[in-house]
């Protein structure tokens, strides 16, 4: 059922929820279990969490996504020297006066891209979401590993 046609079970808890954008990764274990329970329970906001975890996550690999962009881009404008010909024949530009256009323009795209990260990972819980899928993943092929290797592995 999509969140648009169910509506939750418990109004108060579901309000409270609603103005922590789902997130209860910042409260204390006590609080939490009344609120891992109505998630669990209510198919809307367990809904609404999934479609904020889905965003957070999406914000994170965009933001991250641009950084990388804007970093090789510098990367090829220090290795190669692109567009000499279009910039000296058809913009009639200097080969410096362009390259440094160029690399002024991935400089301001890089900050403002790193300004971003540190904005998104500020804002959301992205990194404790991530962290713990990649948790529940590093215990599920511990358990498919032979035993003779889990032996060699320290404790």
């Amino acid at each position: 059922m999509s969140m648009a046609r169910t509506r939750c079970t418990d109004r108060v808890v579901g309000n409270i929820l609603a103005s922590w954008r789902y997130d209860i990764s910042g409260i204390s274990p006590e609080m939490r279990k009344d609120y891992e329970q109505h998630l669990a329970d209510c198919n809307h906001c367990s809904a609404r969490q999934r479609f904020h975890r889905s965003l957070d996550v999406t914000l994170f690999v965009l933001t991250s996504l641009a950084v990388f962009f804007f970093l090789f881009a510098l990367a090829v404008l220090q290795h190669i020297k692109p567009l000499d010909h279009v910039a000296f024949h058809v913009f009639q530009l200097d080969i410096s006066d362009m390259y440094h256009m160029l690399f002024s323009a991935g400089i301001a795209g890089l900050c403002f891209s790193v300004i971003a990260l540190a904005l998104v990972l500020m804002a959301t819980p992205a990194p404790s979401y991530l962290g713990g899928i990649a948790s529940e993943r590093a215990k599920l092929l511990e358990e498919r590993l032979p035993d003779a290797i889990k032996s060699l592995r320290p404790r």
